[in-house]
């Protein structure tokens, strides 16, 4: 629990400073129908207080209620400060999308003029439960040191490079989880040509064609690289089913000691699920296999895979998520609470991006 100290401690105005020029809280919340009711909150400002001391703030039912009531915000009781975030759902999640939208202009291109940005994915279990119910989606800026994208779904939201607009000029980094034709298909469309992608690959990902035609068998081709760590590239189509996407693979042997953990990981695995591991499977495990839109023009297989080793970033802007924020600590039980809870966080996310840039425009 927060001191009396911590709790009268008033940096709200500050917060507030950093909403988006322009931007009519109140009429946000009107539209999303969380200020329906105005006693005691009476607008969109305490509203949005009262969610995030609920939420990032850390504070049970009870002591937001008695938190709001000591700071002068109003008096509530436990299930008022319920019925008010849960009711404010909507309008967090409209709140996100305008702190999201302010920042798309800002994009820093940062490697040969082009934008790189790393699309992942986390998951979160409600409290009692014992798998995944909440997935967040983001997209993380590696110019600015940010977020350009959060979405939040339920278990089913599966993940997707083409969640989050591109940018021109915009190179999407993902791992194996991203590899579906349709998806890249559906990034590049929405990308008008300005922006391209590199993806790590399952071995049975995708159905693959050489250009000239034929099936594209990827085991053969790995059974036949040659020994030593050069990468190779090789130019083949997916399967689009009635239309074909160009791609170009880059592949490179694993040292031996990283192909050995990987094939003992997936041992681990397959014991652990009671599951028989294919032939092909331990082999492609010796291998780094990269899909990418961008020509051999643009960048070479080197620059590819020196890219893609840029996706522990995002990977860490979850950890800081979970570590400093704790959003994996859901005291929620319904879905509506949960939405409420999380969404707060993600605009709490935001806005400490935003404070972080303070830190990196000084020197050193």
């Amino acid at each position: 629990m927060q001191t009396s100290a911590a709790l009268l401690t008033d940096h709200f105005p500050q917060l507030l400073a950093r909403l988006p020029a322009g931007l009519d809280l109140d009429r946000l919340a009107a539209q999303h129908g969380a200020l329906s009711r105005r006693r005691q909150i009476t607008d969109a400002a305490g509203l949005l207080r009262l969610a995030l001391a609920r939420g990032p703030g850390g504070l049970s039912l009870r002591e937001t209620a008695a938190w709001a009531g000591l700071i002068g915000l109003g008096r509530l009781s436990n299930p008022a400060v319920k019925y008010r975030v849960d009711q404010a759902g909507d309008f967090l999640q409209a709140l996100t999308g305008e702190l999201l939208a302010n920042r798309a202009a800002f994009a820093t291109p940062g490697w040969q003029g082009r934008i790189l940005r790393i699309a992942d994915g986390t998951s979160l279990t409600q409290r009692g439960g014992t798998g995944t119910d909440w997935r967040i989606h983001g997209v993380f800026d590696l110019g600015r040191g940010g977020f350009s994208d959060l979405q939040l779904t339920d278990a089913r939201g599966a993940e997707s490079l083409a969640r989050g607009k591109p940018v021109a000029g915009e190179i999407r980094i993902a791992d194996r989880g991203f590899s579906r034709a349709a998806a890249m298909a559906e990034y590049l469309t929405a990308g008008e040509g300005r922006a391209d992608f590199i993806v790590r690959l399952r071995w049975n990902a995708l159905v693959m064609h050489h250009r000239d035609g034929p099936r594209f068998d990827l085991i053969a081709a790995l059974r036949a690289m040659p020994p030593g760590h050069a990468p190779q590239q090789i130019d083949i189509d997916a399967d689009l089913g009635g239309a074909r996407l160009p791609l170009r693979l880059v592949l490179l042997r694993k040292p031996p000691g990283a192909a050995q953990a990987a094939r003992a990981a997936l041992h681990r695995q397959a014991s652990r699920k009671q599951q028989k591991l294919q032939p092909q499977t331990l082999l492609a495990a010796e291998f780094m296999i990269l899909a990418t839109s961008l020509s051999a023009q643009v960048a070479s297989p080197e620059q590819v895979l020196a890219a893609y080793r840029l996706r522990w970033q995002i990977e860490l802007a979850f950890k800081r998520l979970k570590s400093l924020l704790h959003i994996d600590r859901l005291p929620t039980l319904t879905p509506a609470a949960s939405r409420s809870w999380l969404h707060a966080h993600l605009v709490m996310a935001l806005l400490c991006d935003e404070a972080s840039q303070d830190f990196l425009e000084s020197f050193p």
